[in-house]
């Protein structure tokens, strides 16, 4: 179960763990994939070069065929010519690569099911959110602001219409290890790449209710 903090960093109590139970089932090639797509359509694809018959001069035949002693050459242009056309070099294309509805959700839920398991998620009610200094903030997530240096990597999740959203964003963007993201955004690209997740408890209900997803059972223990 996530524990849930207040804005000093201390554990003042625990949530219900949401439950995931096809996430478990999910191969690491899924995961592989999703991720290797979200990289792959992020590419711009607009790296272009020149061929030899695009290059603008060498119409002229540089020197006559025989007699000159130096090898035959046809144009100035040639790909061994300084200023000449590149030999299969880049042209614009598409690196976008599809990946169907199912397992993108599959390999998302698959990566969130980790974090959950590992204790990596934590709960933040940003209802009295009064921070202002960065300092402040590294406290609350590193306990300490040396602690900032060196602490987990750190991602924030807030819900879209979270009042304190723009407030916990100033006061968060010092800080090299810590970013700061909507649910909507959320992708698994970012699950995997952070070692920490802070969902604010708004945050965690929309998710929860966009991928539909239920509290995990109490285990019955005391």
């Amino acid at each position: 179960m996530p524990d849930v903090i207040d804005l000093s960093g201390k554990v003042i109590g625990s949530a219900p763990k949401p439950s995931f139970p096809d996430a478990k089932r999910e191969r690491r090639d899924v995961i592989f994939r999703a991720v290797h797509r979200e990289f792959a359509n992020a590419r711009a694809g607009t790296a272009s070069t020149k061929k030899r018959d695009e290059v603008a001069g060498g119409g002229r035949k540089p020197w006559r065929q025989k007699g000159t002693g130096r090898a035959r050459q046809g144009s100035i242009r040639s790909p061994q010519w300084r200023h000449g056309g590149v030999v299969f070099g880049p042209q614009p294309r598409s690196f976008a690569e599809g990946l169907n509805k199912k397992e993108r959700r599959g390999a998302f839920l698959a990566a969130l099911a980790e974090r959950f398991d590992n204790d990596a998620v934590t709960l933040l009610d940003p209802k009295d959110f009064s921070l202002s200094k960065t300092r402040d903030m590294a406290a609350l997530i590193f306990g300490s602001a040396k602690g900032a240096r060196k602490g987990a990597s750190t991602l924030i999740v807030c819900r879209r219409d979270e009042p304190q959203l723009v407030q916990i964003s100033r006061v968060a963007k010092n800080l090299p290890r810590v970013a700061v993201t909507e649910d909507g955004a959320l992708d698994v690209k970012d699950v995997l790449r952070f070692e920490r997740l802070i969902f604010t408890v708004g945050a965690l209900e929309a998710l929860r209710d966009r991928l539909g997803l239920t509290e995990e059972p109490s285990s019955g223990r005391a």
